[in-house]
């Protein structure tokens, strides 16, 4: 699930930078960050809390604090090799 959401983040960034400033001969279009949104959920209603100029970015960032609880998840339990050190 981690390099699902990983992938559609990397893609949805892409559109993004593309959209917001204009490269590539596109124009500068001001929804295109609508597929960062879903990915950004529940972590963009904190945007709200940045003056206005920096709620793109907080919208940007969003979506890694759902890849960093996935990839917390995803990773494996490592089993710590238990020893009897004198009884204890």
């Amino acid at each position: 699930m981690f390099w699902v959401f990983l992938v559609l983040y990397a893609l949805a960034m892409a559109v993004f930078v593309v959209g917001w400033f204009g490269l590539f001969g596109f124009s500068h279009d001001p929804l295109a960050g609508v597929f960062l949104i879903p990915l950004g959920l529940p972590w963009n209603f904190a945007g709200d809390l940045f003056p206005l100029a920096m709620q793109p970015y907080v919208s940007l960032a969003a979506p890694l604090i759902t890849l960093e609880i996935l990839r917390r998840l995803s990773k494996p339990k490592r089993r710590k090799a238990q020893t009897e050190h004198g009884g204890v």
